[in-house]
């Protein structure tokens, strides 16, 4: 995968190669247990200082995803995994990846995508990957449709928080950031593909609910559904100027997904499943065009 040169300019940069590295891991291209390549030759690559690839380093070691020794390269050590509980012909395996699933639905005619998260980072990740699927001609869906339910911005969420001063405003400000920049390039990745006439018909909207999202949900083709539940953790986050943060903070791309299938007998399990996670969305997203 080609990486776009940046300028070194500090959060900017950082925020760039963070993202850019996260790709990776989620599209396979870093498998679990691979090795990173060496800090210098991802400066090189990304055309940033090394200082910068060593916080963003420094940024993944503290979530969990690589595991980095002195003298040694960093591996890659999680992934965000899926546990099924329904086995479908195509799939082999019962615990699997997020970026497959997402492909796989993809490659319909027609894509619907409701989602509730608390940030839209990593659904900006995987809608990315398939716009390249798109552009490349690999897949070629006549409809999408993403409905994206966040958390207000006005709303005081318990996290992400500094552990020794709660009232400190700047985690929060963050993740609003986060969260703004990843809607605005899912927007944009989904309108271009209508504009460039690669894909007939595109819906994208959000709405913000005054609820503090305790779980993940994808509701994928109306007939899949992945749900996590948020785990509360302590970790190191690295603000854009350089400096550590004790924080009390949910990882959601770690979370692993549980995924229920609707199937032929509407009695069974993963349709009572998928039925009910289905009408809590709609009942929430219509409550808020009210």
């Amino acid at each position: 995968m080609a990486a776009r040169q940046v300028r070194d300019g500090g959060g900017k940069a950082f925020r760039q190669v963070s993202e850019a590295l996260r790709t990776r891991m989620v599209d396979g291209t870093y498998q679990l247990g691979a090795e990173l390549p060496a800090q210098g030759k991802l400066a090189k690559e990304f055309g940033v200082s090394r200082d910068t690839v060593q916080r963003v380093v420094r940024e993944l070691g503290n979530e969990g995803w690589i595991e980095s020794r002195q003298g040694s390269p960093a591996r890659v050590v999680k992934i965000q995994r899926v546990q099924s509980t329904t086995a479908k012909a195509s799939r082999s395996r019962q615990v699997m990846m997020l970026g497959p699933l997402i492909s796989e639905a993809f490659e319909q005619s027609e894509v619907s995508l409701d989602v509730f998260t608390l940030t839209s980072e990593s659904l900006d990740t995987h809608i990315r990957l398939q716009a390249e699927r798109i552009r490349a001609g690999a897949i070629a869906p006549g409809s999408i449709v993403v409905r994206l339910l966040l958390p207000d911005p006005q709303l005081d969420l318990p996290y992400p928080v500094i552990r020794q001063d709660k009232d400190d405003p700047r985690l929060q400000e963050r993740m609003r950031a986060i969260t703004d920049r990843h809607t605005e390039s899912l927007r944009t990745a989904l309108r271009d593909l209508q504009a460039e006439r690669l894909v007939p018909s595109v819906d994208f909207q959000i709405r913000h609910v005054r609820l503090v999202p305790a779980f993940k949900l994808y509701v994928i083709n109306m007939t899949e559904v992945l749900h996590a539940l948020y785990e509360v953790i302590q970790r190191l986050i690295i603000l854009d100027t350089g400096e550590e943060i004790d924080a009390l903070d949910v990882l959601g791309l770690g979370a692993m997904l549980t995924h229920h299938v609707a199937d032929a007998d509407p009695d069974s399990p993963g349709s009572v499943f998928v039925l009910k996670m289905r009408s809590w969305f709609e009942s929430v997203w219509n409550l808020l065009a009210e």
